[in-house]
């Protein structure tokens, strides 16, 4: 989560290679809100989606997960490996512990969890932002900006 304390509460089931994904998460990142990020790939539509919510994943075991979670979403034409390593190399990241953790098991479950409740949630789409428990598909209308803006 990140955010200031006591600022609307807004979660955000995304998927790391889609556009309107990015757009809603820049559109957060500009609103005095609390962020959560739950991981919903679409691995029909978007291929490295899985991979990449587990390199995200990864670098937050080295407390790193929001600065991944930036890279990734600024440049959702560079996803493959190399740019992969790229990245976790300018977030100084441990290489190798990356490399091992964003292959590992338990990082897998956390992925599949994230997917899971939002399954249980009624998530269709990403993006799906949730304020005060109800879902808002797609890309944040106006009039929610405008309404998160004034809280």
């Amino acid at each position: 989560m990140r955010g200031p304390a006591g600022a609307p509460l807004v979660i955000e089931y995304a998927d790391y290679e889609c556009p309107y994904c990015a757009r809603t998460d820049a559109m957060l990142e500009c609103l005095a809100v609390r962020h959560v990020f739950r991981h919903f790939p679409v691995p029909s539509k978007h291929p490295r989606a899985r991979a990449l919510a587990c390199a995200a994943e990864a670098a937050g075991l080295q407390g790193r997960f929001w600065d991944m979670h930036d890279a990734l979403f600024a440049d959702q034409g560079r996803i493959d490996d190399p740019h992969l390593w790229e990245r976790a190399r300018r977030l100084e990241l441990d290489l190798a512990r990356f490399e091992r953790d964003r292959r590992c098991e338990a990082v897998a479950e956390r992925v599949a969890r994230d997917f899971r409740s939002g399954v249980r949630a009624g998530v269709v789409t990403t993006p799906t932002v949730f304020v005060d428990g109800v879902a808002h598909p797609g890309i944040p209308g106006a009039e929610l900006v405008a309404r998160l803006a004034r809280a």
